[in-house]
């Protein structure tokens, strides 16, 4: 390994801070109890000395998450798991004392190399990312930590923050205001000014009620799911590599989807890169010689952000400063030899322009998807799945600690995936996005030439 770690300490919010705060997950939260982790890296240009490092950006840092968790008291908290889930339900604990763990580390890779887009080991990336505290027992529950964080030093280079959270923490949007609120914390020298938002977050559950009585059925078909503990998914024997596709490709993307199907609505940015990412992903198999069921079917889950689709259904609507889970997921199925066969990309993006017409933008059928996700998900299990992550609407690349906009930010996750990608805003060309892909290395050779050559229109 080429990464040490120098120290790993618990970041308290101050003194003085709320003693404990008790949240009860809602059915938005129960959906992702057993979802793996959600893990990120953002990589920054910051060229300095380890004196420096050690002597002041650190401390700067510890300062600036204590301040931080002063108004994200959960995010240093833990999930209470029941051991008899038949009586008890799990809940999110914050209580004095507890803690954020931050890992603190120096590297002596490549700095260039990692941020680069072009293929690259994806297990070196593990390095500057910690693992989840273990899960623990206290009297009637499992106790699972809910975050993990990591600053690594690059000597002369940059840095890295890499975050790890249990998904029942928050979606993207709120970890993404976590991490936003610690970096600008930082930058404005921790004088415990709460700059990011209009107000503090808020926690309370309360605000869904329980519509339909969904909370009930989802914990019934959740509870006899064991509560486990996560860990790295290394080796991956992979590679990650990041892949533009520019304004100019989208557009190009959306046109050539309306001329083959001229009725279709609802062929967004989003319906069209993620289509065109997936049908790639299929084609590629063949290409590197991996086998497939020819007669089988893919399936594309796709998460979706629950705002504006329940707000209308919620009296009143959730507040904007909500921090939690606000997402549910819908899935778009297609057979294999369609989504393999030339004009794969345009068969994908009919089937996720229905998705979003018939399953997103109803919110009835939203709804109820929502309550049968798990059940759904265990049907479709046997199938070749490909999955979404992240989203360009939560940049991590703008959360600046003080050293400017990330260089790189990449998405781990997509790596427990088989297969999944990830989305985020391109850093070099306006109303772009980059797409990340994790593969085995044949296949991401066979994946990118597919790429490449099918914008070539």
């Amino acid at each position: 390994m080429s990464t040490t770690v120098l120290e790993t300490t618990g970041i308290s919010p101050p003194p003085g801070s709320a003693a404990e705060l008790t949240v009860p997950l809602c059915f938005f939260d129960i959906g992702w109890l057993h979802f793996h982790p959600i893990r990120r890296l953002i990589f920054y240009n910051h060229p300095c000395t380890e004196a420096e490092f050690s002597s002041t950006i650190v401390p700067n840092l510890k300062h600036s998450l204590s301040l931080t968790l002063q108004h994200f008291p959960p995010v240093a908290g833990n999930l209470l798991y029941p051991l008899d889930t038949e009586k008890s339900r799990p809940f999110l604990r914050y209580v004095s004392g507890d803690t954020a763990p931050l890992t603190i580390a120096v590297s002596g890779r490549d700095f260039d190399e990692l941020t680069g887009s072009h293929a690259r080991d994806s297990d070196q990336f593990y390095e500057f990312l910690p693992p989840m505290p273990p899960v623990t027992e206290e009297e009637n529950y499992k106790i699972a930590p809910l975050i993990a964080l990591q600053a690594t030093l690059f000597p002369g280079r940059g840095i890295c923050i890499g975050v790890s959270n249990h998904h029942c923490l928050g979606d993207a949007r709120s970890v993404f205001r976590f991490v936003s609120a610690w970096a600008e914390t930082n930058q404005s020298g921790g004088d415990g000014r709460f700059l990011n938002c209009l107000s503090p977050p808020l926690f309370d559950r309360s605000v869904f009620g329980d519509i339909k009585g969904i909370s009930d059925n989802l914990w019934s078909t959740t509870r006899n799911i064991p509560l486990t503990q996560s860990s790295l998914p290394v080796p991956t024997n992979r590679v990650r590599a990041a892949f533009t596709l520019r304004q100019s490709d989208i557009k190009k993307l959306k046109d050539f989807v309306m001329t083959k199907k001229p009725g279709l609505v609802y062929i967004s940015t989003l319906a069209v890169s993620v289509a065109y990412t997936w049908s790639a992903v299929v084609k590629s198999a063949a290409t590197a010689g991996e086998a497939a069921d020819e007669d089988g079917t893919e399936v594309l889950f796709l998460p979706v952000d629950g705002r504006g689709r329940l707000n209308a259904l919620v009296d009143p609507p959730v507040p904007v400063n909500y921090f939690g889970n606000f997402l549910g997921a819908v899935a778009a199925t297609v057979e294999h030899k369609k989504l393999a066969a030339e004009e794969g990309f345009v068969a994908a993006a009919e089937a996720i322009a229905d998705m979003i017409k018939n399953r997103v933008y109803n919110k009835e059928n939203f709804l109820n998807d929502l309550e049968n996700l798990l059940s759904e998900m265990l049907k479709l299990a046997g199938l070749s799945k490909f999955g979404v992550s992240g989203s360009p609407k939560f940049d991590f690349s703008n959360a600046d600690f003080g050293w400017g906009k990330a260089r790189r930010f990449e998405f781990l996750s997509i790596d427990e995936e088989k297969y999944s990608m990830s989305l985020c805003n391109s850093p070099d060309f306006e109303g772009g996005l980059v797409v990340g892909i994790s593969l085995p290395r044949k296949r991401m050779e066979a994946f990118a030439t597919i790429f490449e050559d099918g914008l070539k229109f």
